[in-house]
């Protein structure tokens, strides 16, 4: 599933989403193990708020944050109740990505090329997913998520990729007005959202891997990525 994603730009944060622009860096492209911002119901204050957080989502328990290598992506049938989400899951830790695109690998010519999920009009959306924090033994403490898919078998434009004969998955892209809601859902409400993007509001297109020293480049920017609290 999802590997790779585009975080929302910063300067369209205020104009897309209506939120403060984020006060930490983060990099253009997104990788398991890279920060990006999510916007969670932060548990001291009950409110709506920025952070950053790690891609691969990191339980409590966990011994280092290698974990967080096999946890990017949660299925939403089984999230509830695989020990790696459930704790994060009944806590009702739900939170939204803010994307600008997302990447899957299409097999239409035998060999995987990877291509963009992108909005038609190229707007900004946000996707549904589940955070954890997590203490190291020195007593570094990280934020961590993973987003949450569905099947996709037929739909008509996240049914045409991974492997032949594999199942299609999807992300789940929650819609403006849904937005607080998803942030403040009970576990009975979450399935009202657990629901397949709106084909006719996206689309898809060939979209190579970067060079190998440009892919070098985005891991020296994710270095130096902070872990500040936005507001």
């Amino acid at each position: 599933m999802c590997t790779n994603f585009v975080p929302a730009p910063r300067a369209l944060f205020t104009s897309a989403l209506d939120w403060p622009e984020p006060t930490f860096d983060y990099p253009q492209e997104s990788y398991v193990g890279y920060r990006a911002p999510i916007c969670i119901i932060a548990p001291d204050s009950g409110t709506a708020e920025l952070r950053t957080a790690a891609f691969g989502l990191i339980p409590f328990w966990a011994k280092d944050s290698k974990f967080g290598r096999h946890t990017y992506n949660a299925r939403s049938e089984t999230v509830a109740s695989k020990p790696s989400y459930r704790d994060a899951w009944k806590k009702r830790r739900y939170a939204l990505v803010p994307m600008a695109g997302f990447f899957e690998p299409d097999y239409e010519t035998g060999k995987p090329i990877r291509w963009r999920i992108e909005r038609q009009d190229q707007d900004i959306f946000t996707v549904a997913a589940i955070w954890d924090y997590w203490r190291s033994s020195d007593g570094t403490g990280l934020n961590s998520f993973s987003l949450l898919t569905i099947n996709a078998d037929g739909h008509p434009v996240m049914g045409r990729f991974h492997a032949p004969g594999d199942e299609k998955r999807s992300l789940v892209v929650i819609p403006p007005e849904h937005r607080e809601e998803w942030l403040n859902a009970t576990a009975k409400e979450t399935g009202d959202f657990l629901t397949p993007m709106p084909a006719a509001e996206f689309t898809a297109r060939p979209d190579p891997r970067p060079t190998k020293g440009t892919r070098s480049l985005s891991r020296r920017k994710q270095s130096v990525v902070t872990n500040h609290e936005l507001f």
